[in-house]
């Protein structure tokens, strides 16, 4: 079981806001794009796309950091159906601002911040947990898993 620790020094990012709201909670890091059509399963939440890092993990009630969006258009109406279904992740953050992420945040209708000042993909880990601002643009570090990623 991972173990959270204070943050080591206060972690700030700023960005621009997508969808505003504000939550709290776990992260869950992917350091690859996401496909939204064909690479998660709405039903559960859960990465499908088999050569994707994360594949087989649950982003439901999580925040999730991720590079941005890849695949079409399709992408939103996946996102949107973890919505409707209940297994959506609490909010969204990414790196770089695409269409197709920005529009599966705004479906998804859950807090979401892009284009920040440092890399969030870089600077947060799975497990961390942080408060996510959106219509602040602020995502700060609360607190750091204790396993090394």
């Amino acid at each position: 079981m991972t173990g959270l620790r204070p943050a080591p020094a206060r972690v700030v990012l700023r960005g621009r806001t997508v969808v505003p709201g504000v939550v709290t909670g776990e992260v869950l890091v992917s350091p690859e794009t996401i496909s939204g059509w064909g690479g998660i399963d709405p039903a559960t939440g859960t990465i499908t796309e088999a050569r994707h890092p994360l594949a087989g993990v649950c982003f439901t009630g999580r925040i999730l950091v991720f590079p941005g969006a890849k695949g079409s258009s399709g992408w939103s109406g996946f996102f949107q159906t973890t919505r409707l279904l209940g297994t959506a992740p609490i909010g969204m953050v990414f790196a770089v601002t695409t269409t197709k992420a920005a529009l599966g945040a705004v479906v998804t209708r859950v807090p979401a911040l892009a284009d920040l000042d440092d890399d969030p993909v870089a600077v947060l880990r799975t497990g961390d947990r942080v408060r996510l601002d959106a219509t602040a643009g602020v995502v700060e570090l609360l607190a750091r898993t204790e396993e090394e990623q």
